[in-house]
């Protein structure tokens, strides 16, 4: 894969999500294998890094043509390919919208309400920027792979 069809940005953040998901998860449970006890923060960190490594995992799999998409249509009807491709991008952007309209919403909501997280007592809307962030990422990468698949500079099949 070249570096044009590549998220660099999207496949750092899931990578180190993922190194943290693993240190603070082997880290607990060390200690409370010789303690006893456990880090009380753990389980925040670990979701909130989820959300990310989702997010970010899904905006690398839209770039790169690896999502799932549902090509037997453009298979059965090879005429009504650039339709079937405009109507998966429109679809997609729907639901991208509404993650980041009420992502954003909610967002503004802990921003304007300072609610604070249970385990560490951060602010909430540290965790909950990165919905609409991560969704604009994908909504951007969605696109770009829409317009390489249009042009023909990509495979309808990963």
């Amino acid at each position: 894969m070249t570096t044009e069809t590549d998220a660099p940005l999207e496949r750092v953040l899931a990578t180190l999500a993922l190194v943290i998901i693993s240190l603070i998860s082997l880290a607990n449970v060390v200690v409370r294998y010789f303690t006893n006890a456990s880090f009380a923060f753990t389980e925040e960190i670990s979701v909130f890094m989820l959300v990310i490594l989702t997010f970010a995992g899904a905006s690398v799999a839209l770039r790169r043509n690896r999502h799932i998409r549902i090509g037997f249509l453009e298979r059965l009807f090879p005429r009504l390919r650039t339709p079937l491709i405009l109507l998966q991008w429109l679809a997609s952007m729907l639901v991208l919208g509404l993650v980041l309209w009420f992502g954003g919403q909610f967002a503004w909501e802990e921003y304007q309400w300072q609610s604070e997280s249970p385990g560490l007592g951060l602010p909430n809307w540290w965790y909950v920027v990165w919905l609409p962030i991560l969704g604009l990422c994908m909504a951007v990468r969605l696109s770009q792979m829409t317009l390489d698949r249009l042009r023909g500079r990509v495979g309808d099949e990963p």
